[in-house]
C-alpha cells in the first residue's frame, strides 16, 4: 500500500518555537482510501469555539482550510468520495475533526476510546470529547484489540481485515483511556503512527529538548500519566531494537513529518 504523509492542521503553541503539525496518513488501498486520523476539518474553521474548545487558545490552531484533508486529496489526485474508513488513534478534536468532511466513512476506533468518547467519565474526558464533533452521525465501529496477538512486541494489536490487510490496530491507553498505535504496511517499511502516545521525538530518540510547555500539556491532559511514560520506554526501546523497514511517527512532531516525507519519495 502507498502512503502519503499530510499535515492537516497546524498548530502553534506557547513555548513551542517549532509548531506543531496533524501529522494524518493517507493510504491507497486495493478497494479505496483510507485516513490514519483526519486533523483539523472544515467544520471546525466555521465553529472553532464548539468543535475544539478553550485548548485552542493554548495551542493556537491556524484552521487553514487549505490543509484540511478533503481539500489536499483533490490536488494528490483523489476523490474524497473514495475514502471509505477512518482509523482513529483516539478521539480528541485535533484527530478527529476532519472526519464531518467524509461523512460517508466509516470511523474505526478502539472499544474503549469509543465508549470514552460516547461517555466520557471524567473530568478531562467531559473536556476533551466535543459532542459536536460528532455532529454529523458518523458510522464508529469499535475494535477490541485482542491479547495474544502481537505485533513488533505489543501483545494488544488487530488486523482490521475489513478496512484493508496489513493495517493493525493497536492497543496504546494512556493518553486517553482507549488511544490506539496504527501500523500501515507500505510494502516495503511499516509505519507506525503512534498517535499522541508521545509529543515530541526527543521523548524516545533523545535527539531534541522537548519544549517544556508541550511536556506541562502532555501531563496535564494525559489519562494515566504513569502509563504515557511507559509508553515513551517501550517506544524508545522499539526504535532502538527496530529493523531498518520500520518507520515511527506520531500525530504532532514536524520533523517526523519531514522525515516521513522524504522516506515515501526515496
Amino acid at each position: 500500500m502507498r502512503i502519503h504523509h499530510l499535515n492537516c492542521g497546524t498548530m502553534r503553541p506557547w513555548g513551542a518555537p517549532e509548531g506543531l503539525v496533524c501529522h494524518v496518513l493517507l493510504v491507497e488501498t486495493a478497494t479505496g482510501l483510507v485516513l490514519v486520523d483526519s486533523g483539523l476539518g472544515l467544520d471546525d474553521r466555521a465553529a472553532p469555539g464548539t468543535r475544539f474548545g478553550a485548548a485552542r487558545h493554548f495551542v493556537r490552531p491556524a484552521f487553514d482550510a487549505a490543509e484540511t484533508a478533503v481539500r489536499q486529496l483533490p490536488a494528490l489526485g483523489f476523490d474524497p468520495r473514495d475514502v471509505r474508513d477512518i482509523v482513529l488513534t483516539h478521539f480528541d478534536a485535533d484527530h478527529v475533526g476532519g472526519a464531518a468532511d467524509f461523512p460517508w466513512a466509516r470511523i474505526h476506533l478502539t472499544a474503549d476510546e469509543a465508549t470514552a468518547a460516547l461517555h466520557p467519565a471524567t473530568r478531562t474526558e467531559k473536556a476533551r470529547y466535543r459532542p459536536a464533533q460528532r455532529s454529523h452521525r458518523p458510522t464508529l465501529i469499535h475494535h477490541t484489540a485482542r491479547d495474544g496477538e502481537t505485533w513488533r512486541g505489543f501483545t494488544a494489536a488487530t488486523e482490521l481485515t475489513a478496512v484493508s490487510s496489513g493495517i493493525v490496530l493497536i492497543g496504546l491507553p494512556g493518553h486517553t483511556r482507549g488511544h490506539a498505535a496504527v501500523a500501515v504496511d507500505a510494502g516495503d517499511h511499516w509505519v507506525l503512527h503512534a498517535g499522541d502516545a508521545f509529543y515530541h521525538r526527543g521523548q524516545i530518540d533523545g535527539s531534541a529538548d522537548v519544549p517544556r510547555s508541550l511536556l506541562a500539556m502532555e501531563r496535564a491532559v494525559a489519562h494515566d500519566w504513569r502509563t504515557v511514560r511507559a509508553n515513551h520506554e517501550r517506544l524508545s526501546e522499539l526504535r532502538e531494537t527496530a529493523a531498518p523497514d520500520l518507520l515511527i511517527v506520531n500525530a504532532h512532531d514536524p520533523g517526523l513529518l519531514t522525515t516521513a516525507r522524504a522516506t515515501s519519495t526515496s
